[in-house]
């Protein structure tokens, strides 16, 4: 809490420019009529600062008493053109700061010495030169004491009785007389320096105060001439006004600034902290929050009007229907590519239940849109037809390369966009007009073969509904003929469109299928009802026995990845091949989730579980014979055993197998008959598929005696003829 002032303290003179008023709180606040600016500290006047020298050394003494014992830093000078700063502590240490890389060094860095040299030079001469200022006031006040001690008129009998005091005192009393003696005139000369130095602050600060309310009258005459007859604002004394007002009065500050209601308190501040409105809330907790109420308010008022714009458009199908003009330029525009570039429009998803109420809104506009493409095409076709007939070019015999050149220049030339299709109209053209070669009468006087004058004229009329029946007859054929190549290369298109949407939706059907459907056991009636929330499969280009063996193949895949868990689980507690089914913890496994997921009571988990086992039995049994077939020394003592005779070699020697005996030869068939069923069994027994069946000793003896016996003799060599 702040300290009271003293009774009987009068504060210093504002500033000039500064007036004092009174908050609706009663805490006094000052307005700044030329800045503009308020503030609730009390301005003070720009004294000039007192120098050290003439500090009095009582405050000194007291500030070295109050030294705190903990080092801190004193005084930081930046060093000129470095990042660095000097930095000397209170207790006299000197060390050196990078501001950048936030380091510290004891010692001068190479790269600042030059600038920290110049530095130290730069304060060594301030310093003389605060010296010899402060000897110059010193030598100044000395020569006034010695003029006023010179001045004072001492007593002739007091000089003498003191000095008689003196002699008569011991060395020691004399001694510490001197001393205090000295000490008091030390004392009176800094306080006469003291006084001397703040008169002259004194006369310095009268001088100024004067300098400048001169200066402030002659700017506000200036003033009062420029804005004469302006309407001017002028702060009361006191502003007798309610939280609530003052709080209203600074919202229409913001309105009247037309502040943004997105941008934050700090950005925002400069825009308004300058008008007199500002002080009117007393704390800035208060104007934040009137600050931020304005900021809802005005959010809310622009999102009002912007809903309200929206909703004074026009119709929403007028809406979507100007969207399709707008943007549906071909036939060949494909739904799915339209609905995923405008899905976000307003003008797209304001109309319409759905998307497939939108889609045959499409649909119905692509043959409005091949209509009235068809009706142009035919238009200028006629139009084409009609500017050959009125050129009078289109003669038969006539090349078309000759006259198209001065046809050139009308616009139903360029109304058929195609030159292909212009020659082949003109083509037709001609040939409508060749085979209607008028009929010329024959004149009255005129006679042929015994025939004095013909008995038929034709009618002229007749001739022209003839001739014009002839060229509608022409132009629809042909307009048939365009109207069929253009139907069948649509065909082709939205085949090949079909193909593509097909592979899209099959795509997107599994993805709908991922997201919705994760119970193994649902059925496909059971969940139709969910799917047609949905707006993939509601507008999915998908026939029904696709749909539905995607949907199969999905919750087979489900169900295969909770039977692969749920076999884990098996293969986790039960190690053997004989391990029963009621050896298991039946009723963890029936609270884990994928048998939860199966819904697999007591009686199916048992039947799933034996199913299990006889997989596992059947592998083992394949796993048990690929070791036999993958065993070299089964396969030769096997093989070996089932040769007839002496052996393969009924020669061989006991040297060839680096024995040392009297007899010469040794029969192999022989040698083959004494690796027996133990000895293979010994070189098996350390391998884990022969080990599994353990439990069935007499099964597994018997399948190796079955493998053995289907061994086949090996083939004779080569070299050995056959008996």
């Amino acid at each position: 809490m702040a300290a009271l002032p003293p009774v009987g303290f009068v504060p210093p003179p504002l500033p000039p420019g500064w007036t004092e008023h009174i908050g609706p709180n009663g805490q006094p606040y000052y307005y700044n009529a030329q800045t503009q600016e308020s503030t609730y500290v009390r301005p003070l006047p720009a004294f000039p600062i007192i120098p050290q020298a003439a500090v009095p050394p009582v405050f000194a003494a007291a500030a070295a008493a109050n030294k705190p014992k903990k080092e801190k830093p004193l005084v930081k000078t930046p060093i000129p053109g470095t990042p660095w700063l000097r930095v000397i502590t209170t207790e006299g240490n000197k060390f050196y700061t990078h501001t950048g890389e936030k380091r510290s060094v004891w010692t001068v860095p190479d790269e600042i010495k030059e600038a920290v040299e110049q530095l130290e030079r730069e304060e060594v001469l301030k310093k003389a030169k605060r010296a010899r200022e402060v000897e110059r006031i010193q030598s100044e006040v000395s020569d006034m004491v010695g003029k006023r001690k010179a001045e004072e008129v001492v007593p002739v009998d007091e000089v003498v009785v003191t000095k008689k005091a003196k002699v008569d005192e011991d060395d020691e009393d004399e001694e510490e007389e001197d001393d205090d003696e000295e000490s008091d005139e030390e004392e009176w000369q800094r306080e006469a320096a003291a006084q001397l130095a703040a008169e002259a602050l004194e006369e310095e600060r009268r001088k100024e105060e004067e300098k400048k309310r001169q200066e402030e009258e002659a700017r506000k005459l200036k003033e009062a001439e420029k804005q004469k007859g302006a309407p001017q604002l002028n702060m009361p004394e006191r502003v007798e006004l309610s939280l609530d007002e003052a709080k209203a009065l600074f919202k229409t500050l913001l309105r009247e600034k037309d502040i943004n209601p997105l941008h934050p308190w700090d950005t925002s501040l400069p825009l308004f902290v300058s008008d007199p409105r500002y002080v009117l809330l007393p704390s800035v907790s208060a104007r934040r929050e009137a600050f931020d109420d304005y900021c809802r308010d005005r959010a809310r008022e622009l999102r009002q009007s912007k809903v309200k714009v929206e909703k004074e458009m026009l119709d929403p199908r007028q809406e979507f229907d100007r969207l399709l003009k707008e943007e549906v330029k071909s036939t060949r525009t494909s739904w799915t590519e339209w609905r995923r570039q405008w899905k976000k429009d307003r003008r797209f998803y304001g109309w319409g239940r759905d998307d497939r109420e939108r889609e045959k809104r499409f649909r119905d506009y692509l043959k409005e849109l091949g209509e009235q493409k068809r009706a142009a095409a035919q238009k200028a076709e006629a139009d084409f037809f009609a500017l050959l007939r009125e050129s009078g070019l289109a003669k038969p015999g006539a090349a078309w390369k000759e006259i198209k050149k001065s046809l050139t220049s009308d616009p139903r030339y360029d109304a058929v966009g195609s030159s292909s299709l212009r020659e082949e109209l003109f083509n037709t053209y001609i040939k409508a007009g060749a085979s209607e070669a008028p009929a010329k009468a024959q004149s009255p006087e005129s006679t042929e073969q015994g025939h004095s004058r013909p008995t038929v004229q034709e009618d002229e009329e007749e001739r022209e509904r003839r001739r014009k029946e002839r060229k509608e007859r022409a132009v629809k054929e042909r307009a048939e003929k365009v109207k069929a190549e253009r139907s069948k290369l649509e065909a082709e298109i939205d085949r090949s469109k079909l193909g593509l949407s097909k592979e899209e939706g099959e795509l997107e059907f599994r993805t709908m299928l991922i997201d919705a459907i994760r119970d193994p056991q649902v059925s496909w009636d059971a969940v139709q009802p969910q799917l047609l929330k949905d707006p993939r499969f509601v507008n999915s280009p998908l026939p029904l026995n696709q749909q539905l063996h995607l949907f199969h193949a999905h919750v087979n895949a489900l169900r295969e990845k909770h039977l692969t868990n749920l076999h884990a689980s098996f293969a986790s507690h039960a190690q053997g091949l004989n391990t029963p089914f009621t050896t298991l913890p039946v009723t963890s496994l029936l609270s884990s989730l994928p048998v939860t997921k199966l819904g697999f009571d007591v009686n199916q988990l048992e039947h799933e579980y034996e199913k299990w086992q006889r997989e596992r039995t059947h592998e083992a049994r394949l796993a048990f014979d690929q070791m036999l077939s993958e065993n070299s020394f089964v396969e030769f003592w096997g093989r070996l055993g089932k040769i007839g005779g002496n052996g393969v070699d009924a020669n061989i020697k006991y040297d060839d197998i680096g024995e040392d005996t009297e007899e010469d030869q040794v029969d192999m068939k022989a040698l083959a008959k004494s690796v027996d069923l133990n000895e293979i069994i010994k070189v098996l027994k350390n391998d884990k598929r022969y080990l599994v069946f353990d439990h069935v000793p007499e099964q597994r003896e018997r399948w190796l005696r079955d493998y053995l016996s289907q061994l086949q003799a090996p083939t004779l060599s080569v070299h050995v003829p056959e008996k």
